[in-house]
C-alpha cells in the first residue's frame, strides 16, 4: 500500500526539516519526496506541510498525522528488527529510568550480570527520582515500584517484594524488643508518614501502626542507614536488609509479621520492543522473581 511508505517518508521530512535533508538520509531524490508528500496530502484531503524557501512547518492536521504515523512507522522498524534479532546477538543503546535506591542496592550486579552476557549493549541509566515520561522522552524502559496509576503504557510485573521490620541490635538492647504490633508506638518507627501507616498483617489480622515523627524519610536507602546506625525500627524489603542481617547490623523485629508486598514493574510504550529492551525484562523477571 503506497500510502503507508509515504507515510513513513512524511516522517523522515518532519524529521529532518527539510526535504533536502530528508533527501540525503533517506537517498529518495527531493522532487520524488515533494510529489510523494503531494500526494499524501491530496489523498487525505488536508495540507500537512507549510512550505517555504528555507523550511518546512508542520500544519495542526500535520502535527496530529506525524505523531500517529511516527508511532506507526517506529513500530514497523522495531518489528522487522526483531525478526534480525532472533538470529544475531541484541546490541543498541539501552536507556532506562530506574528508582534510585531500588537500582544501587538490587540492580547493580543484575546490571552487571546482564552486560557480560550481552556485550554488544550498551547502558545509559537514568536515576534521578522524576517520572520520566515513556512517550516524550527517548526512554526504552522505566523500572516503577508499587502499584502503577491507570495508562496507556504497558506495565510488565518483575516481581512482588515480601517487606518485614527491622532494627539494629544495638537499638533493641536499648529501647527494647517489642513482642506486639502495639508496642511500636513506644519506637521511633522510620518512615514517611505522608505516605500513611504502615499496614501489618499476620494470617487474617492486621494492624495500621502509625510512624514516629522524628524522621520523615523518603527514601529507602536512607531507612536502611538509620536504622543500621541505631536510629529506630524501618519496613524494609527482605532483599534490602539481607547483607546488614547477615552481617549482624540489623535484626529482624516482630517476625511472625510482615508488611505489604512491593510490586516491581518494567513500563514501556509500546509491546512491540527491540531485541535489547525485551532480553533486559525478560532477564530481570528471571533473577527477581527468585528474590523475596
Amino acid at each position: 500500500m503506497q500510502y503507508l511508505n509515504d507515510m513513513g517518508l512524511f516522517v523522515e521530512v518532519v524529521k529532518a526539516k527539510s526535504f533536502r535533508a530528508a533527501g540525503d538520509a533517506t537517498g529518495v531524490p527531493n522532487s520524488t519526496l515533494s510529489r510523494r508528500i503531494g500526494a499524501l496530502e491530496k489523498s487525505i484531503g488536508l495540507r500537512l506541510l507549510h512550505r517555504t524557501t528555507r523550511r518546512i512547518e508542520l500544519t495542526e492536521a500535520g502535527q496530529v498525522y506525524y505523531e500517529r504515523c511516527r508511532r506507526i512507522v517506529e513500530e514497523a522498524r522495531i518489528a522487522h528488527e526483531q525478526l534480525g534479532d532472533m538470529l544475531a546477538q541484541p546490541s543498541g543503546v539501552l536507556r532506562a529510568s530506574l528508582p534510585v535506591d531500588f537500582a544501587t542496592i538490587y540492580m547493580a550486579p543484575l546490571i552487571a550480570e546482564f552486560a557480560q552476557r550481552y556485550p554488544g549493549i550498551a547502558f545509559e541509566l537514568d536515576l534521578t527520582p522524576r517520572r520520566v515520561d515513556l512517550v516524550a522522552e527517548p526512554f526504552d524502559v522505566a523500572i516503577r515500584m508499587g502499584e502503577q496509576p491507570s495508562s496507556t503504557l504497558i506495565a510488565r510485573q518483575l516481581a512482588r517484594l515480601a517487606t518485614h521490620l527491622y532494627a539494629s541490635p544495638c537499638y533493641l538492647k536499648s529501647a527494647g524488643q517489642p513482642t506486639e504490633p502495639a508496642e511500636l508506638a513506644q519506637h521511633e518507627c522510620i518512615g514517611n508518614p505522608k505516605l500513611g501507616p504502615w499496614v501489618l498483617r499476620k494470617q487474617d489480622a492486621s494492624v495500621e501502626v502509625v510512624m514516629g515523627r522524628r524522621f520523615t524519610v523518603n527514601s529507602v536507602g536512607m531507612y536502611r542507614s538509620l536504622a543500621v546506625l541505631n536510629q529506630g525500627i524501618a519496613l524494609l524489603a527482605e532483599g534490602v536488609a539481607a547483607d546488614d542481617v547477615a552481617e549482624g547490623r540489623l535484626r529482624r523485629v516482630l517476625p511472625g509479621w510482615q508488611g505489604p508486598d512491593i510490586p516491581v514493574y518494567a513500563m514501556t510504550e509500546t509491546r512491540l520492543l527491540p531485541a535489547k529492551t525485551l532480553r533486559f525484562i525478560e532477564f530481570l523477571q528471571e533473577r527477581l522473581g527468585t528474590r523475596p
